[in-house]
């Protein structure tokens, strides 16, 4: 099982970390590398978020910080594939990929 999160997608709102029964998401301030877990290259991040996931977000006023300093990150090894996250993500940004090829998204509505 591997779980990767597109940094620039990544609102950094910590649905994740919240959700998850088995701690897979590390929650890291940007200023540090934020690309220590094994993302592909296209879901690094490389200074600039997602402009329309930026312009969706930025102003929300949930209780949650939003592009403020920090971004996720995943530990997919431990995943149990519950799904918690691919609804809270509020960002579109977790991808699961299964051990039988399937691929999971998040559906945030």
């Amino acid at each position: 099982m591997d779980v990767y999160v597109d940094k620039p997608k990544c609102t950094g709102c910590e649905h994740c970390k919240d959700v998850c029964p088995v701690n897979v998401f590390d929650i890291i301030k940007i200023e540090q590398d934020v690309n220590t877990d094994h993302a592909p290259e296209e879901m690094k991040f490389k200074g600039q978020h997602d402009p329309a996931t930026f312009a969706k977000f930025s102003t929300a006023n949930d209780g949650h910080t939003h592009f403020k300093d920090k971004s996720s990150g995943a530990r997919g090894s431990d995943c149990i594939l519950c799904q918690a996250c691919l609804i809270q993500c509020e960002g579109e940004c977790i991808h699961i990929f299964d051990d039988s090829g399937n691929t999971y998204k998040s559906i945030y509505q």
